[in-house]
């Protein structure tokens, strides 16, 4: 008799995806939470506010890479989820976040006029206290949400592999961008009816969910290596130990394993789309509402849940897309298209067009854009990079994705003091996104090349 492994189990494997999804999720809605509070944040502390700058709130957006990039802890983070596994790496991830949710809180919580000047070699720049630890609170809960997304992602690829994986993916993809849209939606209202700070009290509860949600994937995950062994243990039919005899050493990670993955071309691909991809999506993200209140005249009340629209629309449509990409294959394709229709949208958004009807049509086109690329481009990296190495791979792909999601916020705040049309903003995100799309070409030919088989159903 066969033995089986526990995610052979479609409810065992299934419940797992909702347990991770769900921690993710509130990452997510932490992550978006402060967007929809620019102008609240930039009003005189006498109206309630923390009289913060447009360059202030760009220096803030960025800082959540800071850690990740400037101190390699990105890269790091990678490293110690395939040396310490998904269940360590993850219960870390999720207890960082909630420190550096606290930290936000106190810096909201506890204004001050103080000005700190940073002096980093021959260059120099000045802060208010609160900005610079919110940053600081923002940046520690950062490395803990790019933690997060890598154990999730290697969770997703441990128990799915051979099964429902882009659909598994596309699902979490949604339940995390139903935390971006919630954030958008409810935390300038609930910062308006009650203080600055509340909206954060919020999420704060909302990561200790998350935390026990993903403890409680440790023990389903244990009983995983459990039914592993079993089944390594089982004595084979053909009798043939020399094809299933692997040594342990065999399915280990090693340093070396780096060395050959930065060697791969495929990879280096995929890391400079979501480079520009994702500094094409989030940062925009994060300036919206404001767009939506200045250039298209919408209540600010009302303002965050036009920006939902692009998070809100994924939440059916990922899912959508990945079970197509399962069943269909052509996954390039669909990145292809996506980064088309996220280049069409930054430029229509430059265009000197005011009506809000305009700009719910750019957003639902974006939640569709949002939805195609990601679907297929993460089920892509487990086709290029083996599972010993992968959570290696995912760190040092969004490590280098976190240089562009700490610059252009901060190019884009400074664009906003000089250009109050959004304008200068909207060309630089569009020119990020047509980057991105002669990337997808290029994944295109070199899958023709090399073979990687991109464009191949995953479920055989």
């Amino acid at each position: 008799m066969q033995a089986h492994k526990l995610s052979d189990s479609a409810t065992a494997r299934w419940t797992v995806l909702f347990i991770v999804a769900t921690a993710m999720m509130m990452g997510y809605f932490v992550n978006d939470v402060m967007s929809p509070l620019e102008t609240l944040l930039e009003q005189p502390r006498s109206q309630g506010g923390l009289g913060w700058t447009p360059a202030d709130y760009g220096f803030f957006s960025g800082s959540s890479g800071f850690i990740n990039v400037f101190l390699l802890m990105l890269f790091f983070s990678g490293i110690i989820l395939d040396k310490m596994g998904v269940r360590f790496t993850g219960t870390l991830a999720c207890t960082l976040m909630v420190v550096g949710t606290l930290v936000k809180i106190v810096a909201v919580t506890h204004p001050s006029a103080e000005i700190i000047n940073f002096q980093l070699s021959t260059f120099s720049f000045q802060l208010p206290r609160t900005v610079a630890l919110a940053s600081l609170g923002f940046a520690i809960f950062g490395v803990g949400y790019e933690m997060t997304g890598i154990s999730v992602s290697k969770a997703m690829v441990r128990w799915f592999t051979g099964h429902e994986l882009a659909l598994a993916m596309g699902i979490q993809l949604a339940m995390a961008r139903f935390g971006t849209a919630a954030a958008l939606s409810i935390s300038a209202p609930l910062a308006r009816r009650f203080t600055l700070s509340t909206p954060l009290l919020a999420a704060l509860a909302l990561l200790i969910v998350g935390l026990l949600a993903f403890l409680v994937f440790c023990v389903m995950d244990r009983r995983l290596d459990h039914t592993q062994l079993s089944a390594s243990k089982k004595p084979s039919v053909s009798h043939q130990p020399a094809a299933e005899d692997k040594t342990d050493a065999d399915e280990q990670f090693h340093l070396s394993d780096i060395v050959t993955t930065l060697r791969n071309p495929g990879f280096w691909l995929i890391t400079l789309f979501c480079v520009l991809f994702y500094s094409a999506v989030s940062p925009f993200l994060k300036f919206s509402t404001k767009l939506m209140i200045m250039k298209y005249g919408v209540d600010a009340d009302i303002a965050g849940a036009f920006s939902s629209i692009a998070p809100f629309g994924t939440i059916l449509l990922t899912p959508l897309f990945g079970y197509v990409y399962d069943r269909y294959g052509k996954g390039v394709t669909l990145v292809i298209v996506g980064t088309l229709m996220l280049t069409a949208v930054h430029f229509g958004f430059a265009m000197p067009m005011h009506s809000s009807t305009v700009a719910i049509t750019l957003m639902v086109i974006l939640s569709i854009a949002y939805s195609l690329a990601p679907a297929a481009l993460w089920p892509c990296v487990p086709k290029i990079i083996p599972l010993k190495s992968l959570g290696t791979a995912y760190s040092m792909i969004f490590f280098i994705q976190n240089f562009g999601r700490s610059i252009i916020p901060m190019l884009v705040g400074r664009a906003n003091e000089q250009d109050h049309s959004y304008t200068t903003s909207m060309i630089i995100f569009g020119c990020t996104a047509l980057c991105a799309t002669l990337v997808a070409f290029a994944m295109l030919y070199a899958d023709r090349r090399k073979g990687y088989g991109l464009q191949q159903p995953n479920i055989s």
